[in-house]
């Protein structure tokens, strides 16, 4: 990866939806090379997705928590499990004192407790410990430097 890819990555984190056109014109590339190497970027998994950034309360997601889940086992191979419960935004195997950290996002908090109850029909969780979100200064996305 080069300057330019990181410039068109950089480019596309701002606004996903700009033209190839405005793209190129932005790093110096027409807008057929930024398109090609767009193309490549996704062809290599760098680029994963492109999607949207919609506000959660809009949504009726405004109760945002991140919960350490304990385990009586290794719970590497659980990620279907977690997968499967679609207030999990995200889901990570981590070193420490818990055995997960998941992002979860519902709409009150008795739902963040269902959720909760949920986690613990997965086969190894013994224990969570929620933590609710009370303001959140920014989010960014990966950076390019």
């Amino acid at each position: 990866m080069d300057d330019v890819d990181r410039a068109l990555i950089a480019q596309l984190q701002r606004d996903a939806t700009q033209a190839y056109a405005v793209l190129g014109k932005a790093v110096g590339l027409s807008a057929a090379a930024a398109h090609d190497r767009v193309r490549k970027l996704r062809e290599r998994g760098v680029i994963r997705h492109t999607t949207v950034d919609v506000d959660p309360a809009a949504l009726g997601r405004g109760v945002l928590a991140f919960v350490m889940v304990d385990s009586s086992a290794w719970m590497g191979e659980a990620s279907a499990s977690f997968a499967a419960i679609p207030e999990i935004q995200e889901a990570h195997v981590i070193a420490g004192a818990a055995a997960v950290l998941v992002k979860v996002r519902t709409a009150t908090t008795e739902q963040l407790q269902d959720v909760l109850r949920r986690l613990y029909a997965i086969e190894g969780v013994s224990g969570t410990q929620a933590t609710i979100v009370l303001d959140t200064f920014f989010e960014r996305p990966v950076s390019t430097d």
